[in-house]
């Protein structure tokens, strides 16, 4: 079997466990957006982006490490794993009693608007506290078993913890207020504690949700000693810490302009902002779920590729075949936004043109994932040499920008800011990993190729949203165009490498 249809296998995998979850999480959009009033679904936004930002910190990197000495010490996988968990396992120790103490200072920091009680952001945080912890002990387990070639495993679990997150939703949310309303069994105990509309019930269904994941994973977990090889600890760190910095500086990224718009706009609007942006921001979460697919199967197969003879040509065809994909995506998303959009909807008609007032960042959004792809697949140089610093250079300078450029645009132009803002500082890694790339740890990417497809997708979409304003026929009509140029071009080699054996 090529090592191309080897990988195009594993990600297949991968992605399907990935989309069935991601997808699944996506319907929750509609329910929440129905649900909660903008301001609502704004606090929803802001907590989970903080979440999203500390679990970078609680991994420490270790993911990538645990991969990178995996391939590096291949007799010794053992105490890989032991180090790799251990580190992370101390962290969350110091974490707790860092933030334990201080619950109700850190509730007055990040709480936004002036609509929601005090004593309610502190047990906000009192649930993510626990959830951080406990999603960061599942983190090397998972891992391993991506390392062991169980794909199966990792979705089934994966797939649990999606199914159980998204029934305790539809429980709190709909079910509970639909058994009361019709006074069922066991009603009068139900409204005797239950709070209609209370935005918590979100954050106590993924605690339940992250607890039974962690059980599920017992069977990792107990395959792990606490003895440490303080050579090899100390190698795993200095190369993780600048992994660590570069996943921060990506979370930063990712979810700092919606804190800023939080802190930035006045108080009377900026958690409705947040909520808008947020939920329209949704529509691109199915390019970000090839994405994430592709980083599942790509790290570990890179890293067990690397010693190969042709190792860069099969990096340069997995990029050729990752652009076609993720810009055929871009077309398609865009050119369906007007389908799309029905998944952004309100409780009446007002809230739900509310939310649509936030269509017009789509676009900058999904290119941003574009180059966040791009730049995923690019940063395979500096994992392979042991030149991590360079993961930390690129994604600082996308933190810087991201920081800049929000602050400096925010108060004007409000969530477009941050959409433009996020397509900048990813186009920026992209192209400063390539360059740097090429320098360190040549790769015979096709970039001829890459940027042809790149514009061509570029045009498009700004025909089918600007031009054509949303018509959906002309946007698939384009679409399917571009589509079947690619397969035209392409077509012939992909015969190739999947009939190969």
């Amino acid at each position: 079997m090529s090592t191309a249809k080897k990988f195009a296998g594993q990600t297949a995998i991968y992605g399907l466990s990935t989309i069935a979850s991601r997808v699944l999480s996506f319907f929750l959009t509609p329910v929440y957006t129905r649900a909660y009033a903008t301001g609502v679904y704004g606090i929803l936004t802001t907590m989970f982006s903080w979440v999203s930002i500390l679990n970078a910190v609680m991994a420490f990197g270790m993911e990538t490490t645990f991969f990178r000495y995996l391939n590096k010490y291949s007799e010794n996988k053992r105490q890989v794993y032991n180090n790799a968990f251990a580190t992370v396992f101390v962290i969350t120790i110091l974490f707790l009693l860092l933030t334990l103490p201080f619950v109700g200072h850190i509730a007055d920091f990040i709480q936004v608007g002036d609509n929601t009680q005090h004593h309610d952001f502190v047990r906000y945080i009192d649930y993510f506290i626990s959830i951080l912890v406990i999603d960061a002990w599942c983190v090397i387990p998972f891992a391993k078993i991506r390392a062991d070639g169980k794909p199966g495993r990792y979705g089934i679990i994966k797939f649990i913890n999606i199914i159980i997150f998204i029934s305790l939703n539809l429980t709190f949310i709909w079910l509970l207020p639909f058994w009361i309303h019709h006074h069922l069994v066991g009603s009068d105990w139900i409204s005797q504690w239950y709070v209609k509309g209370w935005v918590g019930y979100v954050f106590v269904s993924n605690l339940i949700a992250s607890i039974i994941t962690l059980l599920l994973l017992l069977p990792e977990l107990l395959k792990i000693r606490f003895d440490f090889d303080g050579k090899m600890l100390m190698e795993m760190y200095a190369y993780s810490w600048p992994v660590l910095i570069a996943n921060l500086s990506f979370i930063i990224n990712e979810n700092l302009d919606k804190l800023l718009l939080g802190k930035l706009l006045p108080q009377n609007i900026s958690v409705s902002q947040v909520g808008i942006y947020a939920a329209c921001a949704k529509i691109s979460l199915f390019l970000s779920i090839f994405v994430q697919a592709f980083r599942l199967g790509a790290e570990p197969f890179f890293f067990s590729h690397a010693k190969n003879k042709n190792s860069g040509q099969t990096y340069a065809r997995i990029m050729n075949y990752f652009v076609i994909t993720v810009c055929i995506i871009f077309v398609a998303l865009v050119a369906n936004i007007e389908i799309l959009k029905y998944f952004v909807k309100g409780h009446n008609a007002k809230q739900t043109a509310l939310y649509w007032t936030g269509l017009g960042a789509v676009p900058p959004l999904v290119f941003g994932y574009v180059s966040l792809g791009i730049y995923m697949n690019l940063s395979v140089w500096y994992k392979l040499s042991d030149q991590t610093k360079y993961g930390l250079y690129i994604s600082g300078i996308g933190a810087i920008l991201t920081i800049v450029l929000n602050v400096l645009f925010i108060p004007k132009y409000s969530y477009m800011a941050s959409a433009w803002v996020s397509l900048i500082a990813y186009t920026v890694m992209m192209i400063l990993s390539y360059l740097w790339g090429q320098k360190n740890y040549p790769i015979p990417y096709n970039l001829k190729k890459n940027l042809t497809y790149i514009i061509i997708s570029l045009i498009l979409v700004y025909l089918s949203f600007y031009v054509f304003k949303r018509n959906i026929f002309v946007g698939n009509a384009l679409l399917a165009i571009f589509a079947g140029g690619a397969l035209l071009m392409e077509g012939k080699e992909l015969k190739a490498i999947f009939i190969k054996r």
